[in-house]
């Protein structure tokens, strides 16, 4: 449940607002004609947004589909007690979800459903991932989580069903991608989010891998309008990724409290480097 995707909706419409004000001011200076703001609204009109918005849906029901199928896995060795192969699902399972949170979150109560941390809803309400994650860390038994573990499959169903109806605006596809990496900024490199497993890493790279799946499909027409923000954003990404590689453990992550200070510093000020020139994708691509 993050507050932060209409604050980020508000902030590009007043972003866009203020650049459209100021344009207009110095619109019928000199010969050029028309001003900067019609320029960039005649440029983003040759952006296509039908098939990428149609390849995001595709990508996201793909992973969908794949997380009933991992969430399946994981309910089954909950009800049945099989604590240690619940605990090493869990992480893994979750990265699915965690890719496609942007299309999740505007489908109603189903994101605090499924990822509610403890105290960010009434604990009568609390239900999903993380309720589930206390009893398999801290109580260190599947006893009494059987409920959940049924609700939270029924509502990764849910969550398939909705996307094939869902309108996706090319709004949400840009915004999607900041929030991605603002949730990586305000919980995974912080180590709230997974406070009893301590698995952040593997949400940290799934947020990334998400915000990256969005910039892949806009790079085309991101490189035709600005070349060097699309360079200054895939190597920001390129960076970001390498050093989330150094914690790699197998098939996974390490636990997050293996980190260091100065792991967290330098993977903090990547997502800031990152975040920046990726904020700035609306207003070049008119989204």
């Amino acid at each position: 449940m993050k507050k932060g995707w209409a604050v980020l909706l508000l902030a590009a419409s007043l972003t866009a607002a203020g650049c459209s004000s100021n344009n207009d001011d110095g619109g019928n200076a000199g010969n050029g004609g028309a001003s900067a703001s019609s320029q960039a609204s005649a440029s983003a009109s040759t952006v296509d947004w039908a098939p990428i918005i149609d390849s995001y849906r595709q990508f996201s029901v793909e992973q969908a589909d794949t997380f009933i199928a991992e969430t399946d896995k994981f309910v089954a060795a909950v009800k049945s007690g099989d604590i240690d192969t619940a605990k090493q699902l869990y992480a893994p399972t979750r990265m699915y979800y965690e890719r496609i949170e942007p299309i999740a979150e505007a489908l109603g109560d189903l994101d605090p459903d499924i990822d509610a941390r403890e105290n960010d809803v009434e604990d009568k309400d609390w239900r999903g991932f993380h309720r589930i994650e206390k009893f398999l860390w801290v109580d260190n038994t599947t006893a009494g989580a059987e409920d959940y573990a049924d609700r939270l499959l029924e509502d990764a169903k849910s969550l398939r069903a909705l996307m094939e109806t869902v309108e996706i605006e090319p709004a949400l596809l840009v915004t999607g991608a900041v929030e991605l990496l603002n949730e990586v900024s305000s919980s995974k490199v912080t180590g709230e989010e997974e406070r009893y497993s301590h698995t952040d890493l593997y949400d940290f790279a799934a947020n990334v891998e998400g915000a990256r799946k969005i910039y892949d499909l806009l790079q085309p027409e991101l490189a035709k309008k600005d070349a060097a923000l699309d360079t200054s954003i895939g190597t920001s990404f390129t960076n970001l990724e390498d050093a989330l590689a150094d914690y790699k453990s197998g098939d996974g992550y390490v636990s997050y409290t293996d980190l260091k200070e100065e792991d967290t510093k330098k993977l903090s000020q990547l997502i800031d480097a990152l975040a920046e020139p990726l904020s700035q994708m609306g207003v070049i691509l008119g989204a």
